[in-house]
Parts: C-alpha cells; structure tokens; sequence
C-alpha cells in the first residue's frame, strides 16, 4: 500500500483492511503535521503529532467500531498496571471481547528529525476468542515517510534467508542494550541502528535486517501491530526467555522481545539465555 495514494473515504468491513485503512489516514496526516509546523520546535512537533494522530484513531474508531475498547498510547492511565488490585477500578479494555491497540506515533523523536523516515503507526485489534497466544486478529503499521503500509491482510511475502551472509539486528540509535553488542558478537551478526520498534520490526519483514531484539522496557502497543503483521509473515515472535507474548494484559508494561526469521529463534534465543542468564520458557511462542 501506498500512502501517497489517499485511502477510500469509505471505511473497510474487514478488521484487516480497516486496520491499514486508519493506519494510513493517520500517517498522512502525520505528514501533513510534519510539513506544517516544521521541525523548528521538535518537542511542539512531537506533542502535534502525538496529539493530531490520537485524535484521528480515536474518532474513527468510535465511528466505525463504537462497541470495541481501545487502548492507546497516549490515554490518561494508559501506563497504569492494574494487576495488584490498588489502581481502582479496570478499565474496560479487560473484559471486553475486542480491543484495538494503538500506537498513535511510535518513533517520536525520529518524527521530530528532518529527513528521518523510520517512524510509524501502529494499529492492532486483540480479540479474546482468537486462536494464537498472542490474540492478535488484525494489525497494520503505517511507515509514512517510506510511503509504505505493512497489514495482516495482505501481509508480504517473508524474505529469502540470510544464506551465509552475515546476521543483521536491527538496535536502537539512541537506547542499544548493553547486552546487544555482545549478542552480536556470539552469533555473528552486525548492528543496524535505526529508530522506532515499528520500523525496526517492519525492517525484518522487509527483509532490510534479519532480527530485531529488545530488553529496554517497552509497552503493549509498541509491538502489538508490527507483532501481528511479522507473525502473519512467517516469522517469529516472543520474549527474550522464548515465552509468548501477551496483549490486553492488566498490566500493559511489556518490556522485552524477539522478532526474527524462523531459523534464527533458536540460536538468538539461547545466547540471549547465556548473556541474561535466562531460565528457558515452556510455553510455546508464535512464529
């Protein structure tokens, strides 16, 4: 998909077309934003951008799938955990059948950058009757800047292995785990620094980089739609500790994953039990 090309003003019935169909609306208007104020001001820029983006999710997911709950990033109590009980009453994202979760812009700092491209929009919808461990139905990640939009519904290809090349990991530019560069170091592969959890995840569906692994602390809908669309890939996804992954939990914190070519789940997952000391898991990943 391309968001040059406006999307339909009619919003789709399928959850996987409707989740590419808001992705991109809220990207383009994210570059509308982005051309508007300039980048001047970043931190103005990034709470527009937040904010604009939010706004339009949160509208048109009320039009057109008002029954639904949502949890966003940039709610009030969005972060709160709410498994011990003190937090008050749960929201109703906890007993409800359906929830869309949603990254109004992920890459914020990257957003605020002239000339950046690897920021995105995540929109993923977690049913609680679905069949995987992660009960992520549909999901769509908007990549503005690259004019490119990778859904559940059509999802691409997987890309050819990385047959006697050299591993690439896609690390944070800002945030690299302390951990990550002796990882790389075990296994063979080499860093490609980039922003963004949704760009970095979409880079290996695309094939741009073979893996991509995190354990800096992260939250819910920093994964759940690249999560979504890599699994409907082909690929894997888990924990550093190889456990699934889990959406719609009462605590929303979700701090750590590996995304990756099949073949490489393995190997990455137990050198990342060598370097973190980690107790192998026995429940059963997607991928």
């Amino acid at each position: 998909m391309n968001v040059l090309e406006p999307p339909s003003s009619v919003a789709p019935t399928s959850d996987g077309d409707f989740a590419a169909w808001l992705a991109e609306r809220a990207g383009r208007l994210l570059l509308r934003v982005r051309a508007e104020h300039g980048h001047d001001d970043p931190a103005a820029l990034k709470r527009a951008g937040d904010q604009a983006s939010h706004h339009l999710l949160r509208d048109e997911l009320a039009r057109h799938r008002g029954t639904d709950a949502v949890l966003s990033e940039e709610d009030d109590d969005a972060r709160r955990a709410w498994a011990d009980g003190t937090a008050g009453a749960a929201p109703d994202r906890l007993g409800a059948d359906r929830v869309w979760i949603i990254d109004p812009l992920d890459g914020t700092r990257e957003f605020s950058e002239p000339g950046r491209s690897d920021w995105a929009v995540h929109v993923a919808l977690w049913a609680r009757t679905a069949a995987t461990e992660h009960r992520l139905v549909a999901g769509a990640v908007a990549l503005p800047a690259q004019h490119r939009t990778l859904g559940t519904e059509n999802p691409p290809p997987r890309p050819a292995a990385p047959d006697g090349r050299t591993i690439r990991l896609a690390a944070s530019r800002s945030r690299p785990p302390a951990f990550l560069t002796e990882l790389a170091e075990e296994v063979g592969a080499e860093l490609v620094p980039m922003g963004s959890a949704g760009a970095k995840i979409a880079a290996v569906v695309g094939g741009e980089v073979d893996a991509y692994v995190h354990a800096g602390g992260q939250y819910e809908w920093d994964s759940a739609a690249p999560v979504a669309v890599a699994t409907a890939t082909g690929l894997h996804a888990s924990r550093i500790d190889g456990s699934a992954l889990r959406y719609n939990e009462a605590d929303p914190r979700l701090p750590d994953l590996v995304v990756c070519r099949p073949e490489l789940a393995e190997p990455l997952l137990a050198a990342l039990r060598r370097h973190l000391s980690l107790v192998p898991a026995t429940t059963t990943a997607a991928g």
